[in-house]
């Protein structure tokens, strides 16, 4: 019985100290150039001038359809963009920003006299036990936390992001 017990300790000991394994990746592969971002066909890839590193599937917005036009409107921009920040404490699991808004979506909501919003990101899940399903988001990119950690540890701030339809 005594070592039964040691054993079921050793095991749950294990199992503990596996689930606190860091959600921080390294990568020493080549520099992701660029990340294109596919919304009609829910692709993102990771790329080295044109060679794809990396493609993953994803969630969008509530209304994935179209150019974000102004905060609350639940669609993710579409344009030329910047990664400009990152954030380790993520409700999301991990992000990286989106330098959303730029100067043509001020000037463009300024003349339609709304709020562009902002705090867009590519992003984990707010559960690790979300496995997707229909698009979900505020206006961001969401995917598994595995694969934001991949995309995490591989893209640097100052990327560009080309956001198609």
């Amino acid at each position: 019985m005594l070592i039964s017990k040691r054993a079921m300790l050793a095991g749950s000991a294990a199992f503990a100290l596996s689930a606190c394994s860091s959600k921080f990746k390294t990568y020493d592969g080549p520099q992701v150039t660029r990340v294109l971002v596919y919304k009609g066909k829910r692709s993102m890839f990771l790329m080295h001038d044109d060679a794809v590193l990396k493609g993953y599937r994803f969630e969008l917005g509530f209304a994935p359809q179209g150019h974000k036009q102004q905060e609350g409107d639940g669609r993710t921009p579409e344009g030329n963009y910047l990664i400009n920040r990152r954030n380790p404490n993520s409700n999301f699991h991990l992000s990286l920003g989106i330098d959303y808004p730029n100067e043509e979506d001020v000037a463009r909501a300024l003349e339609a006299g709304v709020d562009p919003g902002g705090d867009i990101f590519i992003h984990g899940q707010k559960s690790r036990w979300r496995k997707g399903g229909d698009d979900w988001t505020w206006g961001c990119i969401a995917v598994t936390n595995k694969e934001m950690e991949e995309i995490y540890a591989m893209v640097r701030d100052g990327t560009p992001i080309d956001i198609m339809p």
